[in-house]
């Protein structure tokens, strides 16, 4: 979730009293950081994923599932094996939100080469299996890779079960959530949720579509029990969910990559040309239907999060004229990226950048080009809302923990990172917004599909660059429900012209297309076709030396990706839609019963443990031989075995005569 720094946590009108304090030294570490490390060059592709896994407690006797409240403490057990072998452990293991949740990495990032993938599916088991060595499957606790529980915030869904604390005393003061659910050994989390709620001025507030089924009330309005204040009840717009906290979108889980490059120009560049495919990837990975036991009308929990941490004010919001606050605002602080970051990427920014100017001034004169100045004075207008008294005072040159402050609070759908002070890692790039698959089989899919994509960008100097405004549209379309298959997502037509020779009007560069079109590949708006972005990558990888092995694994993942994308296959979203309405305890009211939630995420545990295969949903749970693809796939796979063999065969005519001494 970001910085986890160690202290004392202050008080919102304490951190307040601060938030020029560490803007301008965050500033300053910035501009420290740049200018000892603007120059570095040569660091070579590493790239790892954090996924994020929720601890169900599944009763047979009972027939419920409920989150179970160990995380603390299986994380302290987790990270003690990983402190004993320090440099060669194979897992790596943080805190998350919620007390149900853990967060897992590899021990190490993995390398630049393509053999890597064969390892990625085999790690991902890993973390899992040394999950559920630490709980107790004979009650039923299982660890599941679930985007969002269907029931959080219903009565008594966490073991142990504890109320609410809606008063002002409370964290949250969320008429669902007890405190007791967010993570409990470290303050930082508490002291967010409480920070947040007291910037902002109120309670977080989040409300999203209802799916009106046949016997749905309609309008669909709730009553709130112990809405004492009567502030939810305010708050709840007619035929939606309502949700009043953050454990609502940060007690989500989701997968996250992160990519270094070899200089800054490298990383700015991915970090501009992945934006378009934020809102693609998110749609193709859809997982989260469900939110506080009612069916929605979303796929995507990307509004969710993004509102239950959106800590403006009704002035920076709009709906009161700038006294007490210094800007209007325009998102949440989770959220897309407002511009890009590369020169030749400056004619796409098309949205008001609500910046910062005497910070940007201050980043422009101290050598900082106007692009990368704009960027960070951006992040810059936000407040920090997580401070440690210990922390107030550091040594500019040597910490950065103020300006990772400001930065790893704005959850963005894009992350540019710089490289840690006195650290050996390089600039990188965050991809943020995919949602978490029930299997490590899919999960391992999704990943070494975006690290295709950063290659074949890489390689082939591709270009999908559209107007921001675009992508944020797209991202809108992305969490609609089904938008794998109904939506329309503007893209960028000639993927092969290079940004800089772009010219003219940028309106003529995109069209719209399903997302089929976009993965696959077929025709698109003017009789031209769209080379689908699975085709480009296996051009690419008919361009480079793969083992067969490593090739067959790419294959697998990419049919599944290929099927999703042409709906061969469903999402997890669309598959849980359909388990629920096909459930005999199921009304037709866009209710999920406490029956119906224990049904589905038993359900959902046998498929992770691959006791069950549902039909739709995925062809296979891993894959490491020709045997296991598909028939058309194994054509191609021969195909490609005989150009690797022939390559195979001329590097060996090559190197003959270096290794005969000739």
């Amino acid at each position: 979730m970001g910085l986890l720094s160690e202290g004392s946590p202050l008080t919102w009108e304490e951190t307040k009293k601060y938030a020029d304090h560490v803007r301008n030294h965050g500033v300053q570490q910035f501009i420290n950081l740049y200018e000892r490390l603007k120059d570095r060059k040569g660091d070579v592709l590493k790239w790892g994923d954090e996924i994020e896994y929720m601890l169900v407690r599944l009763n047979d006797e009972a027939q419920t599932a409920q989150l179970s409240l160990k995380g603390p403490e299986l994380l302290k057990i987790l990270q003690q094996q990983e402190h004993t072998n320090p440099s060669n452990h194979p897992t790596t293991w943080r805190p998350e939100y919620a007390n149900y949740m853990v967060e897992g990495t590899p021990g190490k990032p993995y390398g630049g080469t393509l053999a890597h993938f064969n390892i990625v599916e085999a790690n991902m088991r890993l973390r899992r299996e040394e999950v559920r060595k630490l709980i107790n499957e004979q009650m039923g606790e299982a660890p599941l890779s679930l985007t969002a529980y269907p029931r959080l915030g219903c009565p008594k869904f966490t073991h142990p079960t504890y109320e609410p604390n809606p008063t002002d005393t409370g964290a949250s003061k969320s008429i669902f959530i007890p405190d007791e659910v967010i993570f409990s050994a470290h303050p930082r989390y508490r002291t967010l949720t409480r920070n947040i709620r007291k910037r902002r001025g109120e309670k977080v507030c989040i409300n999203i579509p209802i799916f009106k089924d046949i016997k749905t009330p309609s309008p669909f309005i709730e009553k709130f029990l112990n809405d004492a204040d009567g502030e939810s009840a305010r708050a709840a717009m007619a035929d939606h969910i309502y949700m009043d906290a953050m454990a609502f979108g940060m007690g989500n889980s989701c997968i996250q990559m992160t990519f270094q490059a070899c200089c800054i120009e490298e990383a700015r560049s991915l970090y501009d040309q992945l934006n378009p495919f934020c809102p693609v990837m998110l749609a193709l990975s859809a997982a989260s239907p469900f939110y506080r036991g009612y069916v929605s009308d979303i796929d995507c929990r990307w509004y969710v999060i993004s509102s239950s941490v959106d800590d403006r004010t009704e002035e920076e919001r709009g709906l009161k004229k700038l006294k007490e606050n210094k800007f209007r605002i325009h998102k949440s602080r989770y959220d897309s990226i407002d511009s890009y970051l590369s020169e030749s990427s400056d004619r796409y920014n098309d949205i008001d950048l609500v910046i910062d100017e005497d910070i940007c001034k201050r980043l422009q004169d101290a050598g900082i080009d106007r692009l990368l100045a704009r960027h960070v004075s951006h992040l810059f207008i936000r407040d920090p809302v997580s401070l440690f008294s210990e922390l107030i005072n550091q040594d500019d040159s040597q910490d950065s923990d103020h300006f990772e402050n400001i930065q790893s609070t704005n959850w963005q759908t894009m992350r540019f990172k710089p490289p840690p002070v006195n650290s050996t890692i390089g600039w990188r790039v965050e991809f943020r917004p995919m949602e978490v698959q029930l299997t490590d089989f899919e999960n391992a899919a999704y990943v070494v599909f975006m690290v295709l994509i950063t290659r074949v960008i890489l390689s082939f100097e591709l270009n999908f660059l559209i107007p921001i405004s675009k992508v944020d549209a797209n991202l809108n379309e992305a969490q609609k429900r089904d938008a794998v298959l109904n939506g329309k997502f503007y893209f960028r037509k000639d993927v092969r012209t290079c940004p800089k020779h772009c010219k003219g009007n940028v309106d003529n560069e995109y069209v719209l297309m399903d997302i089929n079109t976009i993965i696959n590949g077929g025709p698109i708006e003017g009789g031209a076709d769209f080379p689908g972005i699975i085709p480009l990558i296996n051009q690419y990888l008919r361009s480079v030396n793969i083992d067969l092995d490593t090739r067959c694994t790419i294959l697998t993942y990419l049919n599944l990706i290929s099927d999703r994308a042409s709906g061969k296959l469903k999402t997890t979203a669309r598959w849980m839609r359909d388990y629920v309405q096909q459930h005999p305890d199921y009304k037709q009211d866009s209710v999920i019963s406490e029956k119906i939630n224990y049904d589905l995420l038993t359900l959902c545990n046998k498929i992770t443990k691959g006791e069950h295969h549902p039909k739709g949903l995925i062809h296979t749970q891993s894959s490491r031989t020709k045997d296991d693809l598909p028939l058309s796939l194994k054509k191609q796979v021969d195909q490609d075995a005989n150009v690797i063999q022939k390559h195979e065969e001329e590097m060996r005519i090559k190197s003959w005569p270096e290794q005969n001494g000739v």
